[in-house]
């Protein structure tokens, strides 16, 4: 039977690259982990090993290095799109680039007080401690005239200690789960969304503050909604981005309800009034969702992992 070539991309993935600002004695550190994949005219490389339409993977790893010297890195999103419009507009095989990029975040170690000045401690403006609380996320993708822009992040662990029922759910033979009228809620976010700026004739959104004014609604939203199920604080979280963010149309987000159980200390004659759980790591309830500005079509994958 004959066969045909399908969608098909290449390029070098994971290209980690630390890029240092130096302002003076105060320096600043954008830490990125950039995946390139492109794809266009490139059924002979396929079909009989021709590489004339290749552009080489080493290269668009170097090309990622030349380019943090070349632009510095202002945002994952604004780095991404300086690469996307090159490998689009300088290789003519190459119609579309996808970019993305993991962010990790570090922040300024404070120094000590005049104890430790012999040292020099009160001057140290270049130690840092990797922050620990979520990893930020972006994809840009590029067809030489549009472009589509879709951040997030993953592995932001929160917890609501109370303010949250589960209860009036469906009952068969199989269940055993009781009612809750005050459990804790806990979740690890995983959540993207997509930025409306397509062409270059908009005005382009400001990517730092942008990131940081959804994270901001999305945690306002998660402490503040009294929850009776997590798909409902979820949708509270969507609709405050949305709502709060005009450069936003769609905003999808994967949650595993990470379960607290209350232990049983019956048998030690102990009675657990709600202060003693058990956290368990699986397996767990996962709730996913879209949430969309009315009129919006959606345009993020279902499944995040292919993200």
């Amino acid at each position: 039977m004959p066969t045909i070539l399908g969608q098909n991309q290449y390029g070098k993935a994971e290209n980690r690259v630390v890029k240092i600002t130096r302002d003076g004695a105060t320096h600043h550190i954008k830490d990125l982990n950039v995946s390139v994949a492109l794809s266009g005219d490139m059924d002979e490389v396929h079909y009989s090993g021709s590489n004339a339409h290749v552009l080489p993977t080493d290269t668009t790893k170097n090309t990622v290095y030349a380019f943090a010297k070349e632009y510095g890195i202002e945002s994952a999103e604004q780095f991404g799109i300086h690469l996307a419009r090159h490998f689009v507009t300088s290789q003519e095989p190459i119609r579309i680039a996808r970019i993305r990029i993991e962010e990790y975040a570090w922040e300024r170690i404070a120094t000590s007080d005049a104890n430790s000045r012999f040292i020099g401690a009160d001057e140290v403006k270049h130690s840092f401690v990797r922050q620990g609380q979520e990893t930020r996320v972006t994809q840009i993708t590029y067809d030489g005239s549009s472009w589509e822009v879709v951040s997030g992040l993953k592995d932001l662990t929160v917890m609501n200690s109370t303010n949250s029922e589960f209860w009036g759910y469906v009952k068969d033979k199989y269940t055993t789960l009781q009612e809750a009228y005050d459990r804790i809620l806990a979740t690890q976010v995983s959540g993207r969304w997509r930025f409306n700026w397509t062409d270059d004739e908009q005005k382009m959104p400001n990517w730092e503050k942008s990131y940081e004014q959804v994270k901001k609604h999305m945690l306002q939203a998660f402490a503040e909604t009294y929850s009776l199920s997590l798909q409902q604080t979820l949708y509270q979280m969507g609709s405050r981005i949305i709502n709060n963010r005009s450069e936003i149309d769609e905003v999808r987000f994967s949650l595993p309800n990470k379960h607290h159980f209350l232990v049983d200390l019956e048998p030690f004659g102990l009675k657990n009034d709600n202060e003693v759980y058990y956290a368990a790591d699986r397996p767990y309830g996962l709730i996913e969702a879209t949430i969309l500005r009315d009129g919006c079509e959606a345009r993020i994958p279902v499944d995040l992992t292919n993200l």
